[in-house]
């Protein structure tokens, strides 16, 4: 009797687990992903698949710019607006740095932008009126342009997402008056999302601080011709334009407040190109532009590679820093003048991008100074533990002889502007690159 009831048990057994395989095998060749419930497994040893996202978490792809890697980047809280901002869809987490495809950003073209700038001589209240090229009557094709990387996309700059990701942090430009030019530009498409407050400036306006209260962000800026100590030299009490530059001093009007500081973006080129003494330990070694039989012209490059040097040597060795700040290097930004100079009749009239085939790019001061900044940037992350990054735009920019003021200012003595940047203008790229390389640390 005992071996009926088995019989029957084990009869009931197997038939309920052919019922229930059956189910699961039926279940599985109708799902669109048999296996989604399956653990991933490792693709190579110490690499995971990239983790699945739904239909309301996924971004638009998002390219790496050829920039030195940072660390993974934090999660950030979403913004809170200004009272007098209209409200935004929630922030999301941008994409895993491994699921991106890779794009060397500094390679590509400007193409036609039929979408307007991001804001206008009216919309942002700090615009300076020596880029307000609109308003002196500059014309507007050179506004309807965007820099398109070979293979991908440059997403444009997003006001909110920035502030987003410096919540509670500090960020300075430190260098000439194009790192001012950047400042300025940056702050212009902040003001679309939040009004920034003008907390600080010193007596000579070189020295100069914003603060975005909602976001608890502050945004500087610190003049530095050389990065290192220059003075210049006068004659009679008066200035000559040339400077005695100590290529191994850090300029510590701008160096002693790093440790404060969460960001740095690093410039400056184009104040070598005029006639400088250069010190070491003291001494006169040489000069730049001097033309004197007595003293061996170093050359503008030579200088450059020296004062990145000791401005990326003097951030690595900083001790109050602790890992902080990121210091990214802004490759150079070259000068337009045609047919002379600045106070030489000097001028840049062209109303469109030049093509590449149009200039020698991968020659010249312009390329070399950028190769040597590429390399002091490797060179300090080989020496110390501080972490840095470049914006490399020095092609985009070589390529923008439509961007300039030039006679679209207030100037005197019809002067044309054709180093700096009108805004808006090709400059707002600059911060399209910031904030893609904010994105990955």
């Amino acid at each position: 009797m005992d071996w009926k009831v088995s019989q029957k048990n084990i009869a009931a057994f197997f038939l309920w687990l052919l019922i229930l395989s059956t189910v699961f095998l039926v279940v599985s060749l109708l799902s669109p992903d048999p296996f989604s419930l399956i653990t991933p497994q490792n693709n190579k040893k110490g690499e995971s698949s990239p983790p699945q996202l739904s239909a309301q978490d996924e971004l638009p792809p998002l390219q790496s710019p050829p920039l030195i890697p940072l660390s993974p980047m934090a999660t950030v809280a979403p913004p809170i607006l200004a009272p007098d901002q209209p409200p935004s869809p929630p922030l999301r987490p941008p994409l895993p740095l491994a699921i991106e495809e890779e794009c060397d950003v500094h390679l590509g073209g400007w193409v036609k932008e039929p979408r307007e700038p991001s804001y206008t001589n009216e919309s942002c209240r700090t615009l300076p009126v020596l880029k307000n090229c609109g308003k002196y009557g500059k014309e507007q094709e050179y506004l309807h342009w965007r820099w398109k990387p070979d293979g991908c996309d440059l997403p444009r700059f997003d006001p909110r997402l920035f502030l987003a990701i410096v919540r509670g942090k500090k960020l300075a430009f430190v260098g000439d008056s194009l790192a001012r030019n950047h400042m300025e530009s940056l702050l212009c498409l902040l003001s679309q999302a939040e009004t920034p407050r003008n907390v600080y400036k010193d007596a000579g306006d070189q020295f100069r601080t914003w603060h975005f209260p909602h976001h608890n962000f502050t945004l500087m800026v610190m003049w530095t011709e050389f990065l290192v100590i220059g003075t210049e030299k006068t004659i009679n009490g008066k200035g000559t334009s040339a400077f005695d530059v100590h290529l191994d001093r850090v300029n510590r009007a701008w160096a002693d407040k790093i440790p404060f500081l969460d960001y740095i973006i690093v410039s400056i080129g184009n104040w070598f190109f005029r006639k400088n003494y250069m010190y070491e330990k003291g001494e006169l070694i040489g000069c730049v532009n001097c033309n004197e039989g007595n003293l061996t012209d170093l050359g503008i490059g030579f200088a450059v590679r020296r004062v990145f040097r000791t401005a990326l040597r003097f951030i690595n060795g900083c001790q109050e820093c602790g890992e902080g700040p990121i210091t990214l290097v802004r490759t150079y930004s070259p000068a337009h003048f045609e047919h002379g100079h600045w106070f030489t009749g000097g001028y840049c009239n062209r109303t469109r991008p030049l093509d590449e085939k149009e200039v020698n790019l991968f020659a010249g001061t312009a390329w070399e100074l950028r190769k040597i900044q590429l390399e002091e940037v490797v060179i300090a992350r080989e020496e110390g533990k501080k972490r840095f990054g470049v914006l490399d735009l020095t092609k985009a920019m070589m390529l923008r002889v439509d961007g300039h003021p030039g006679s679209h200012w207030p100037a005197k003595k019809n002067v044309n502007d054709c180093l700096h940047w009108c805004l808006p203008g090709p400059i707002d790229m600059w911060s399209d690159l910031l904030l893609m390389t904010l994105r990955q640390d």
